[in-house]
């Protein structure tokens, strides 16, 4: 099964602010639901309550400390291990993860791939993707994407795949 981080981000790594996303992108919000579409999407709490609902073609797996945390139609879990597992048994053979700051910091050393959108500002986000060693990744792919009416910033989207 490929692990694949999936996350825009701005020029300072920024992710979130207030928890929110920073920006309106929507041709970049139609390429997350391209790739992450009949696909299992690992979440932390914080991210799904952004997003406030399931997401519909998705198989949402949210991870979370809290016991008593059930929303309905997702799938709870108390670990990334165990998110993954579920995945894995399910066939699944691309896993996205999609957020927020601690799960990507915790799926960045399992990563296979990452589908990166690179944001050009700087929206003063308050929640940050972590720093990343570009000696273990290789660009597959880029695009480029100007800004539009239905896009605040222009932005760039990656492919890059784990070296080795």
């Amino acid at each position: 099964m490929i692990i694949s981080v999936i996350v825009a981000m701005d020029e300072e790594r920024g992710i979130g602010k207030a928890g929110t996303l920073p920006w309106r992108l929507s041709d970049d919000l139609k390429r997350f639901r391209e790739l992450t579409m009949g696909h299992h999407l690992i979440v932390g709490r914080k991210t799904y309550d952004s997003i406030g609902r399931p997401l519909p073609g998705r198989h949402i797996i949210v991870v979370t400390r809290n016991k008593s945390y059930k929303p309905d139609n997702v799938v709870t879990v108390h670990s990334l291990q165990e998110a993954l597992s579920l995945a894995e048994d399910a066939g699944e053979s691309e896993v996205f993860i999609g957020g927020g700051a601690e799960i990507y910091k915790e799926a960045l050393p399992l990563a296979d791939r990452m589908y990166v959108t690179r944001v050009e500002a700087d929206a003063q986000a308050d929640t940050f993707f972590p720093e990343l060693d570009p000696s273990d990744w290789m660009v597959k792919q880029i695009g480029e994407h100007p800004a539009d009416d239905r896009n605040q910033y222009p932005f760039s989207v990656w492919v890059m795949e784990r070296r080795g």
